[in-house]
C-alpha cells in the first residue's frame, strides 16, 4: 500500500504551486483545467489525506471543486490563520514555494487533528455558487450607489448630470440583481426563505445573504454558529488580569446584515426588544445590548432552521 501523503497548494491567479507531500519537490500546475486535471493526474494513485489551500477570493474555487469531485478531501483555510501558521512553523520568507509546502505541514497537522472534519467541509454547489455571486454582486452595487450618493452631496453642478446618470444606471442594475436574486431563491430555496421570512427584521436582502453565506446555519450548535458568523465574545484574560470582552473575526459581510435585520428587529421583533430593553435597563451599552440581541437572533434563527419551525413569539419569549 503507498504511503499517504497531504498536499499544500498555493494559488495565483495564472499558476499555483503544489507540495505533494513535506519532503517532496514543489511543482507548478497552470491555474485552468488542463492544469486542474494534471493535478488529479499526479495525486492518481497515491493515498492523500489531506489537501489545503488558502482563501483567495474566489481563485480557488475551481481547483477546490474539481479536487473534491475527484474523491480528495480540501479544506481551504483562512488566509492569515495559514500565515500565522507558518511564521510559527519558521517560515519567515514568503514565496509562492515557501507557502506551498507551509501549507503542506499545516495540511499534517489538520490531517491528524482528533477534530480533522470540522476543517474539511463540503463545498459550494452551483447553485450556491450563482447565488454567492448575485449577493456580492448587489452588495458592490449599494456600495458603489452609496458613493456615488455621497459625491453628488458635494459635487460641483458641472458634474451633478454625470453623478446622477450614473446613480440611474445602478439603481437599473441594482433592480435587475434584486429580481435575480428573488427569482433564484423561489426556484431553490423557497421553503428556508419562507421560514426565515416569519421572523419580523428579517428581509429579503438579509435572507438571501443567509442562504448564500452560511449554508452552516442549522447544522451548528449556538456557540459554534456565534462563532463562525464573529459575534461569540472572546476572553481576553493573562494571570491576574481580566481583559475586556470582544468579538472579532468571522464573516463581516453576514454581520453586517445580521446588524442592520436587528435595529429593525428591536423596533417590531417583541422578542428582541424585550430583551434589548433588558439589556439596556440592567445598565448595559446600547452598543452591547445590539451586539447580545444579533446574537440572539442568529441563535433563534439557527435552533428554526435545525428544528424545521417558523417564528413562534410565545417559545422565544419562554
Amino acid at each position: 500500500m503507498p504511503e499517504s501523503i497531504v498536499v499544500g497548494i498555493d494559488i495565483a491567479k495564472l499558476s499555483f504551486d503544489a507540495a505533494l507531500g513535506v519532503t517532496t519537490d514543489v511543482r507548478t500546475f497552470p491555474n485552468d483545467d488542463a492544469g486542474h486535471e494534471a493535478l488529479i493526474t499526479a495525486l492518481a494513485g497515491q493515498t492523500v489525506e489531506l489537501i489545503v489551500m488558502e482563501a483567495t477570493g474566489g481563485l480557488e474555487r475551481d481547483l477546490a471543486c474539481a479536487l473534491q469531485a475527484a474523491g480528495f478531501a480540501v479544506a481551504v483555510v483562512n488566509p492569515r490563520q495559514a500565515r500565522d501558521f507558518a511564521r510559527a512553523m519558521g517560515y519567515l520568507a514568503k514565496t509562492d514555494r515557501i507557502d506551498a509546502h507551509a501549507l503542506a505541514v499545516l495540511a499534517q497537522v489538520l490531517a491528524r487533528h482528533p477534530e480533522r472534519d470540522k476543517f474539511v467541509k463540503a463545498l459550494p454547489t452551483a447553485e450556491q455558487q450563482a447565488l454567492q455571486a448575485l449577493v456580492a454582486r448587489r452588495r458592490q452595487l449599494v456600495t458603489m450607489l452609496v458613493a456615488e450618493r455621497q459625491r453628488l452631496a458635494t459635487s460641483h453642478k458641472a458634474a451633478r448630470a454625470s453623478i446622477e446618470a450614473l446613480m440611474k444606471a445602478i439603481r437599473q442594475q441594482l433592480d435587475t440583481v434584486e429580481a435575480q436574486l428573488a427569482s433564484h431563491i423561489d426556484a431553490h430555496h423557497a421553503a428556508l426563505a419562507h421560514q426565515l421570512a416569519s421572523v419580523r427584521g428579517i428581509g429579503p436582502a438579509t435572507i438571501a445573504t443567509l442562504i448564500a453565506d452560511v449554508p452552516e446555519l442549522g447544522a451548528l450548535s449556538r456557540r459554534e454558529i456565534a462563532a463562525l458568523i464573529g459575534l461569540a465574545p472572546f476572553n481576553r484574560d493573562s494571570g491576574q488580569m481580566r481583559g475586556k470582552r470582544t468579538i472579532f473575526g468571522g464573516r463581516a459581510d453576514v454581520r453586517r446584515a445580521l446588524y442592520m435585520a436587528t435595529l429593525a428587529a428591536i423596533r417590531f421583533n417583541r422578542v428582541i426588544r424585550q430583551f434589548y430593553d433588558r439589556l439596556v435597563a440592567a445598565g448595559k451599552p446600547k452598543k452591547v445590548a445590539i451586539v447580545a440581541c444579533m446574537r440572539k437572533l442568529l441563535t433563534i434563527l439557527n435552533a428554526m432552521v435545525r428544528s424545521g419551525a417558523s417564528w413562534n413569539d410565545s417559545i422565544h419569549l419562554a
